[in-house]
């Protein structure tokens, strides 16, 4: 299915990386230059979640499928089959899947011949075979048939000389100092070959005659690599190493001395999902190692991709961001291993990106004109995210009114074959890695920093099962996932964020006491005494209680100093909004614009100090109302904010400059999409807007 991406031209233009790097462009597949000669660099694409490292390598398959040979693997999904014998591994399964669809014939060339590979994996599956047990060599055969086809299309794993393999087996000798399962695997290799091979696949046996200690005997390297493979620790990584060299070996045999013949264009293409989990090291690493140490070249063309900025696998990786290999993409090679590695790092989606998005589901502009910028704020220009809210809004029956926020709540079609599912749940299930509870998660969202989150831990969250301390452990869980964790917010994405508390609120229907939601803050609020106000008020403020705040910020606006002041009042009002799920007027606008009805007021005020407790009330809910991501700006609440901050610049005896300054240059920050700068002015001009 074609795929709609944003923002990654870098890889798919007509001159972008895929095509420099395969040497046929995307589109009609024409001639590119090949950038790196004959040593291209393995390409690792690096990102969290829903950065959109999967839907890069699927649309390369997809663009690349009828141009040259392609494989997709994910490898975090290389599932054992039924009854498989111990010749099976995650790698041998890996590449038994690789080579499949690496094999057939594309209109711009033959099909792919994978006689080493077919050979070693026939003699590492013999390592589980005996002569008491027919059915496993049967089955093992079987599934590998459709390598064995590769050489011989029309016999295959064919019943006669299987059978007569078997009869082989049955009648060999185990005598003698050589390991039976050296020898099981030179009787099958052998029986294959005769039974197989024609005369050119015959001529690949000799090939394994560099195994270690083979001594350029092919037959006797097949032997000790079914023995290595069979004891099992580093041996069997020995092993496994070098039948990853025999799946590219074949792929540089499939293009050798074809290069001005026309059969065959461009190179092939492996794509390796999930390529920092062990099973991705253990296909990538042989690769490099075999260019690195011994000087092999070869004709294929890696993508992987990695959650991990950071592991041994990339320490000396070539690292460069995704704009920046739209052009050229140098990766020079040192010493190590690794310098092979060719790591770009997905970039987030600009605001032009998601206003396309929103262009796409929505064509006859029926959304607020500002809800695309809005989303790419929330979702930090998270691809998963912002594409999928802006599915969410396009789909919606009446999108005049969205804000961001209410896009949560909102049902997208995923499939034609399956009903629509909830925007949240979604991007939860696909945010998230398993093992990490959405409901620990939830009530762990609402902490401040990491002295916060283990308290929630430890008072909120104490029937969970994790060894030591929940919060830690969740912590180290996150940032193994490439997400951030800071000191303001436990959970420092805005969007994983904004999932999380939402799911707090409403996830157990408790309409409209929402009683899990008021615990949890109510027991950080309870936590902070009277050295920590700012946090105290933030809370009482995420509980509704504003008149608290209003009466702390009148106490404290006079006799302290102007920016410290200011800093207080933005960090509480940055509480997320105590809001029910509700289609009617955000109460906050209203307070901001003195619209509601008289508050009640605290006993023993005169004139004056009535007068302040009221502006600061109307500037606290300004600013409560404009910090909201989950919301949109408002030109008339902002201009509230900006006259309530400059009248207070006329009362403050020392601060009126910094005052005036914040009156000038907030609303500047909030129409920027931007939080309030601190001190004012300080990050103008940064704005991507």
């Amino acid at each position: 299915m074609e795929r709609q991406l944003y923002g990654r031209e870098a890889i798919f233009d007509q001159a972008g990386l895929a095509a420099r790097l395969t040497g046929l462009a995307p589109a009609g597949f024409a001639k590119v230059a090949y950038e790196h000669g004959d040593d291209p660099p393995v390409v690792v694409l690096t990102g969290g979640r829903g950065m959109g490292k999967t839907a890069v390598l699927k649309q390369l398959r997809h663009v690349y499928r009828t141009g040259t040979p392609v494989a997709f693997l994910d490898c975090g999904s290389v599932a054992a089959p039924a009854e498989h014998g111990p010749g099976w591994t995650p790698v041998t399964g890996a590449l038994t899947e690789l080579a499949i669809q690496l094999a057939p014939k594309a209109p711009a060339g033959k099909a792919v011949q994978f006689p080493r590979l077919a050979l070693g994996l026939v003699a590492v599956a013999s390592t589980g075979w005996t002569r008491d047990d027919d059915e496993q060599a049967r089955r093992d055969l079987l599934r590998l048939g459709p390598v064995l086809a590769t050489v011989n299309e029309k016999k295959g794993p064919a019943p006669g000389w299987v059978s007569e393999l078997l009869t082989t087996l049955a009648g060999l000798a185990l005598e003698g100092a050589a390991p039976i399962v050296g020898m099981v695997a030179e009787k099958t290799v052998e029986t294959v070959v005769t039974e197989l091979f024609g005369w050119a696949q015959k001529r690949t046996t000799p090939w394994y005659g560099s195994y270690p200690n083979a001594g350029d005997s092919g037959t006797r390297g097949l032997r000790l690599l079914a023995v290595d493979f069979e004891r099992g620790g580093e041996l069997r990584a020995r092993a496994e190493a070098h039948l990853v060299s025999a799946l590219i070996a074949d792929l540089t045999h499939a293009y050798r001395g074809l290069a001005g013949s026309g059969a065959r264009r461009g190179r092939p293409l492996i794509l390796l999902d999930n390529a920092h989990l062990p099973l991705g090291r253990a296909l990538v690493e042989p690769v490099l190692r075999r260019r690195s140490a011994s000087g092999h070249r070869d004709q294929v063309v890696v993508f992987a991709t990695s959650r991990m900025r950071e592991h041994d696998g990339l320490r000396h990786a070539a690292r460069l961001r995704l704009p920046e290999v739209a052009h050229t993409a140098p990766c020079p090679r040192g010493t190590d291993v690794t310098s092979g590695i060719l790591a770009v790092e997905l970039t987030p989606l600009s605001p032009a990106h998601v206003r396309t998005a929103f262009d796409r589901y929505d064509p006859h502009r029926r959304t607020p004109s500002g809800l695309a910028r809005g989303v790419h704020r929330l979702t930090g220009g998270r691809p998963l995210g912002a594409v999928l809210l802006a599915q969410a809004a396009g789909e919606a029956a009446e999108p005049a009114s969205l804000v961001p926020g209410a896009l949560f709540d909102r049902t997208v079609e995923l499939r034609e074959d399956q009903p629509p599912v909830p925007v949240a749940d979604e991007l939860l299930d696909r945010l998230l890695p398993p093992g990490l509870r959405r409901d620990t998660l939830a009530v762990l969202a609402a902490a401040h920093g990491e002295d916060s989150a283990r308290l929630l831990a430890r008072t909120r969250l104490r029937g969970e099962s994790y060894d030591g301390d929940v919060a830690l452990r969740v912590r180290d869980l996150l940032l193994a996932e490439d997400w951030p964790v800071g000191p303001e917010h436990f959970i420092a994405d805005p969007l994983l964020r904004a999932l999380l508390l939402h799911r707090l609120r409403f996830h157990d229907g408790d309409h409209p006491s929402y009683a899990v939601w008021r615990a949890v803050h109510e027991t950080l609020h309870s936590a902070y005494g009277e050295q920590h106000p700012a946090f105290r008020l933030h809370q009482k403020l995420v509980l509704g209680r504003a008149e608290d705040c209003v009466t702390h910020l009148r106490g404290t606006f006079p006799a302290t100093g102007v920016l410290g002041w200011l800093g207080e009042l933005r960090f509480i009002a940055s509480a997320p909004s105590p809001r029910g799920r509700d289609s009617g007027p955000d109460p906050r606008r209203a307070a901001a614009l003195g619209q509601e009805s008289p508050p009640e007021l605290p006993a023993g005020l005169g004139h004056d100090e009535v007068e302040l407790h009221l502006r600061l009330r109307r500037l606290l809910h300004a600013m409560w109302f404009l910090s909201d991501p989950l919301v949109l700006p408002d030109d008339e609440v902002i201009d509230k904010m900006a006259h309530e901050l400059r009248q207070l610049s006329g009362q403050h005896l020392t601060g009126n400059s910094v005052l005036w300054d914040a009156a000038s240059h907030w609303p500047k920050d909030i129409r920027a999409w931007q939080a309030p700068s601190m001190p004012p002015g300080r990050d103008e001009g940064n704005s991507d807007a």
